[in-house]
């Protein structure tokens, strides 16, 4: 869904430009790249209803979602007259009083964590009044005027943290999405119908219907680079709408939502959850064979249920592994084979080192020859994810630099949790001794 770029974002890839013209990652050219970097990445059943027209129209769906993702999205204004305080506020938990299952799926999200400790680290450098820079980030992890007006008051007090959560800390919210002008926007109710227009008796005045939120183009507002924006190698930086829409799932019409929130669950799992990687492909560990004094054997990986690129982005690592262990399970040295499925680039972002993601349907195989190791016991398949891997590599560059930055500890701990974020969805162990020989 192409979006012309905004002012700020132009002047961030100039600034870009500028970085990487014979500079290191490290001083002035740093904070070009992290702010670049940031930019990146149901209802009430009560009141009459009106069958609402499913799909609404191509048409219609874009001009909701300029409407509607026009950005920087306008303060909500004056409050309706006869609206409660919780009606009135934009709060998460002010919502979760009454959507009490959608509060509680968003606090586990990556949506409620959107504003965590390695944008605020970096958002601590940037000036209180510097508004377009801070729409670099906040655009999309927290996308609400009053969340911009929120970060401002904090730069200006030098706020450190320890205090009740301001606005700007709360990431994603449920107004990000659904509430504009103080009016709420969402899906249809399940059956179809939605309240009809100017009715009452609904808490904040119902809701008004739109087909867009169970259309992909509505997450491609955020999850999309569009024209002019940053690429590499021909390839935008984040793609995974036009990965989705070359997709089969594309013309099966099985939109983002259809796997990142089944059943309307507000929860968004993605590559840091075991569970959708167990679930987005297929490993498949073909037994070991003795060639000679060596072993053969492969590990095999297929794309069966990502619609997009397995992994999307350029974030994300995932590392297939096979390695001879002994008897306790320990690795044996010079044993481990390794194949990587990522879009590798610089860290700088001036060049795309290799891309070796999976495509749907698409697959890749580790092949193992290796000399049988003397103390060898198991032949060991696994498939390892860093969900961060980048962002890993970013905040130690952050770290490692001479420059005074305010927001250190924070990105300390942005390090500590992206090493946290490792995970194995797969492993197989094989007993190597009496293997067959290869024919």
């Amino acid at each position: 869904m192409p979006r012309p770029p905004t002012r700020a974002r132009r002047r961030i890839r100039a600034a870009l430009r500028q970085s990487l013209s014979g500079r290191q990652i490290s001083g002035s050219g740093l904070w070009p790249l992290s702010v670049l970097l940031c930019g990146l990445l149901a209802a009430c059943d009560e009141g009459a209803a009106r069958p609402v027209a499913p799909g609404a129209g191509q048409d219609a769906i874009e001009a909701f979602l300029d409407r509607h993702w026009l950005r920087p999205i306008a303060p909500q204004g004056a409050v309706p007259a006869g609206f409660s305080a919780p009606e009135a506020a934009l709060d998460p938990d002010a919502c979760g009083r009454c959507h009490v299952e959608q509060f509680n799926d968003w606090k586990t999200s990556l949506h409620a964590k959107a504003m965590g400790p390695g944008v605020l680290g970096q958002l601590r450098d940037m000036a209180p009044d510097a508004g377009e820079e801070h729409q670099a980030c906040l655009r999309c992890h927290a996308p609400l005027a009053e969340q911009a007006t929120s970060l401002s008051e904090a730069l200006a007090r030098r706020r450190a943290g320890g205090g009740p959560v301001a606005a700007h800390e709360q990431g994603l919210t449920c107004a990000g999405c659904h509430v504009r002008r103080h009016e709420r926007f969402g899906p249809a109710r399940r059956d179809g119908t939605a309240p009809r227009a100017g009715g009452t008796g609904l808490p904040h005045g119902g809701w008004i219907a739109s087909a867009a939120f169970e259309d992909s183009r509505f997450c491609a507002a955020c999850h999309q680079f569009a024209e002019g924006d940053f690429a590499l190698n021909g390839k935008f930086l984040e793609n995974t709408y036009e990965e989705w829409r070359a997709s089969r799932y594309a013309r099966e019409r099985r939109p983002c939502q259809s796997c990142h929130m089944p059943d309307r669950r507000h929860l968004w799992r993605g590559v840091h959850d075991e569970q959708m990687m167990r679930s987005g492909v297929s490993v498949t560990a073909v037994p070991p064979l003795r060639s000679g004094g060596g072993i053969e054997a492969r590990l095999e990986i297929r794309n069966t249920g990502t619609g997009h690129r397995f992994p999307t982005y350029v974030t994300p690592k995932v590392v297939a592994e096979i390695f001879q262990s002994d008897r306790d399970g320990r690795m044996l040295p010079a044993t481990l084979r390794q194949h990587v499925i990522a879009r590798q680039v610089e860290l700088d972002l001036s060049r795309e080192i290799a891309d070796t993601r999976l495509a749907p349907d698409e697959e890749a195989a580790l092949e193992y020859r290796a000399p049988l190791h003397p103390r060898a016991a198991f032949l060991v398949y696994r498939m390892r994810v860093e969900p961060d891997a980048f962002y890993t590599e970013f905040f130690k560059s952050v770290l490692a630099g001479g420059e005074s930055v305010r927001g250190k500890a924070m990105i300390r701990a942005a390090l500590a949790n992206s090493r946290r974020a490792r995970f194995t969805f797969f492993e197989e162990r094989r007993p190597l001794r009496g293997v067959d020989p290869a024919r």
